[in-house]
């Protein structure tokens, strides 16, 4: 662990400031929105722009990388995203904030191509998976960091978009001043949804209904919280809290997939994400309940991310497994862009309000549990001797990290084989 970090602790620290300033991204317009007179309907089209850039922005950075370099990539879309950031308080009107959380998206989806290429490059097959951890580690805790400066100054203000723009300004200095080597880069080409579809049903349909979940988790959280009447110090926690059970439940979940068949996980895992769902829609008025809630539902969407990946990779060979990946990649994108906007709609005043939050997220999650119960009934099961091990990973990774992902989880498993 102390080698990885010595290696690649300027990447690291970069990275937790870009998180700070993302995470603070999607909770400041949330709140600001509402200020500044949003309807929910503009406020959904405002936090769904974000995912398409994001989509775009996964099949786009890697040609840019390949043309012009690491390097002049990172910089020029870190400069991108701290001058978006200075113009949000510029131009309150949804129509250019729906521009800007496009750039935005676009931006951080190249930035993370780039920083995890780098990553990977770092690191060797002896702690490739401590790098991974590492990695997963410092995204979240730079998202929960991101609610606690939201509370530093007034967001109807100017000063925190200034915060976030020069958290970002400074997050690519500790990097680019680095003195680790550009890596050479390479990708897969990803598979045609139709084969990943005949591969793994379950895979493709889960982990489009877990695309809306965690992008209204992330997008329409703060809009949530200050529809219901929140204050911004409760909207920051509450907001956190989804990303605190994400982080402390994926390991023991993870932990458990490799002892039992990861259908009925999926199953279970999604049913006790949908339950807490209804709590907090039932409920949501207690404010300890909400954040219940919160951490239940965060706990469970990041490690269904983990499972869907890793069920998927049951039915594959090593070599296709980075291929298959990229399109599952992609199918969440699709259902993470759709998110806010069914969102949008449910919570309306036409619709079901503020508790139209957790309906969607519970519809969605009891969706996913029963897929995985039907899915059980047509094919068997893979021993679980023979299933390959799980890479814990965050709904906001892009293929590059995925395919990271799969490669340190092949190398430990080949490791402990060949020590037998």
């Amino acid at each position: 662990m102390l080698q990885v970090l010595s290696s690649a602790w300027a990447l690291l620290l970069g990275l937790c400031l870009l998180m700070i300033g993302n995470g603070l991204q999607g909770t400041l317009l949330g709140v600001r929105g509402n200020i500044e007179g949003f309807t929910t309907l503009e406020l959904s089209l405002v936090m769904s722009a974000y995912f398409i850039g994001f989509l775009g922005g996964s099949r786009m950075a890697p040609e840019m990388i390949r043309r012009v370099g690491h390097v002049r990539v990172f910089a020029a879309l870190a400069s991108l995203i701290s001058s978006v950031f200075i113009l949000y308080p510029v131009l309150p009107s949804p129509i250019y904030w729906i521009l800007g959380r496009i750039v935005i998206g676009f931006c951080f989806s190249g930035v993370y191509v780039t920083a995890e290429s780098w990553l990977n490059n770092a690191a060797d097959n002896a702690n490739r998976g401590k790098a991974l951890s590492l990695y997963m580690i410092t995204m979240m805790l730079g998202v929960v960091a991101s609610q606690a400066v939201m509370l530093i100054a007034d967001p109807s203000g100017y000063e925190t978009f200034i915060i976030a723009s020069v958290l970002i300004s400074i997050s690519f200095a500790p990097i680019l001043l680095s003195i680790s080597p550009t890596p050479a880069f390479e990708s897969t080409k990803p598979k045609s949804l139709r084969e990943i579809m005949e591969i793994s049903p379950l895979g493709c349909v889960g982990m489009f209904f877990l695309g809306g979940v965690y992008s209204a988790q992330f997008g329409m959280g703060a809009v949530y919280g200050a529809q219901a009447g929140l204050s911004v110090l409760q909207i920051s926690i509450f907001v956190g809290t989804f990303y605190v059970g994400a982080l402390l439940l994926q390991y023991p979940i993870g932990w458990v997939s490799d002892r039992m068949d990861r259908r009925q996980l999926i199953m279970i895992v999604s049913l006790a994400g949908g339950a807490a769902s209804v709590l907090g829609m039932l409920l949501g008025g207690s404010y300890t309940l909400l954040l219940v809630s919160a951490f239940i539902v965060g706990g469970t969407t990041n490690p269904l991310y983990s499972l869907l990946i890793a069920h998927t990779n049951d039915y594959l060979e090593h070599e296709d497994m980075a291929a298959a990946s990229g399109g599952l990649v992609f199918i969440n994108g699709l259902g993470a862009v759709a998110g806010p906007l069914l969102t949008g709609w449910i919570m309306s005043d036409a619709a079901f309000g503020p508790p139209g939050y957790f309906l969607f997220l519970g519809a969605l999650l009891f969706a996913v549990t029963v897929y995985a119960g039907y899915r059980m009934t047509q094919r068997a099961s893979v021993p679980v001797a023979d299933t390959s091990g799980i890479s814990p990973m965050t709904p906001v990774a892009t293929p590059m990290a995925v395919e990271f992902a799969q490669e340190a989880s092949f190398e430990a498993e080949h490791g402990d084989q060949d020590t037998v």
